[in-house]
C-alpha cells in the first residue's frame, strides 16, 4: 500500500505543518505496518531538530511534534528513516524499514520526565490519525521505543497518554488490572510460572526468549510492558496486576 499524494496527505489544518527534509534515509526493505512513538530526550525542539537533521548524526524520524503542536515533516513516509535503531518485534528486527517514527519534543526521564503538553498530544493523536488511514497498521503494532527496545530505549515513557490515543482510535489498549498486594514473579524465579510470562510477552510481540527463568532480560521485558500498559508502578515485577493485565490484553487482540 502506498501513500496518498502530497496534495491529500495532509487534510487537517488544525496544526502547523512544516517541512524540513533530513539527508538521514535510505530505501525501505520491507513494507510498512508498524508506527513507532518516541521521545528526543534533548531540551528544546530546535536542538532535536538540529540532530535528526544532521547528516553526521545518522539518525531521523518521519515526523517531530515540538510542544506546541507544531509538526514537522522530516523524511517522506515511502523512505525508510533511522529511527528505531537495534530493535526487535514479533522476530523482526529490520523495524525501520517496516515503521514510520514520530519524535515528540520532550526532556525525557533525565529531564524530569514532565507530562506532555495539551497542544502537542492532540498533534500527535492527528498525525496518527492519518498515517494509519495511510497504511495498513494494527492497532497491536502502534508501539513505543521502550516496547520495541527494551532495557535499551525508556521512550516515550510512563507519562505518556496511551489511553488517550486508544480513546482516539489509535493503538491496542485495555484498563489496567488496579495494584494490588499478593505474590509477583521477579529476578531469580523460575518455573512454568515464569516459562508462561514469558509466553504471553513474547506472543504479544516482546523480544524475549522463553527460558523458564526470570533474568534481567525478563526484567526489562516486563519494565516496557508496564511503561505502555500498567503505568501506575514500573518496577520490572510480574505482580498480580501485571499479570492480569497482560492476560487481558492478549485476550482483547
Amino acid at each position: 500500500m502506498s501513500p496518498q499524494s502530497k496534495s491529500s496527505q495532509f487534510q487537517s489544518a488544525q496544526f502547523k505543518r512544516l517541512c524540513i527534509a533530513s539527508p538521514n534515509h535510505g530505501e525501505r526493505r520491507a513494507g510498512v505496518d508498524m508506527l513507532v512513538l518516541h521521545y528526543t530526550g534533548m531540551p528544546d525542539a530546535p536542538g532535536a531538530l538540529a540532530r535528526l537533521t544532521d547528516p553526521r548524526s545518522e539518525v531521523s524520524s518521519h515526523y517531530l511534534v515540538d510542544a506546541e503542536g507544531v509538526i514537522y515533516e522530516l523524511v517522506c513516509e515511502s523512505r525508510r528513516a533511522w529511527h528505531a535503531g537495534q530493535s526487535s518485534w514479533k522476530g523482526e528486527t529490520d523495524l525501520n524499514s517496516r515503521s514510520i517514527g514520530i519524535e515528540i519534543d520532550h526532556p525525557g526521564h533525565e529531564g524530569g520526565n514532565p507530562p506532555f503538553a495539551p497542544a502537542q498530544l492532540d498533534a500527535v493523536i492527528t498525525l496518527c490519525g492519518e498515517i494509519l488511514s495511510r497504511w495498513p497498521i494494527l492497532p497491536c503494532r502502534v508501539l513505543g521505543h521502550s516496547d520495541i527496545a527494551p532495557r535499551r530505549k525508556l521512550d516515550p515513557g510512563e507519562r505518556f497518554p496511551w489511553d488517550r490515543l486508544f480513546h482516539a482510535g489509535i493503538g491496542h489498549w485495555v484498563e489496567p488490572a488496579p495494584l494490588a498486594d499478593g505474590p509477583s514473579l521477579g529476578p531469580g524465579d523460575d518455573g512454568a510460572e515464569v516459562e508462561a510470562l514469558q509466553r504471553l510477552l513474547a506472543g504479544y510481540g516482546y523480544p524475549l526468549e522463553v527460558t523458564g527463568c526470570f533474568g534481567e532480560q525478563t526484567r526489562g521485558v516486563v519494565e516496557a510492558f508496564q511503561r505502555h500498559f500498567r503505568s501506575d508502578c514500573v518496577d520490572g515485577l510480574a505482580d498480580l496486576s501485571t499479570l492480569a493485565t497482560l492476560r487481558e490484553l492478549t485476550r482483547a487482540l
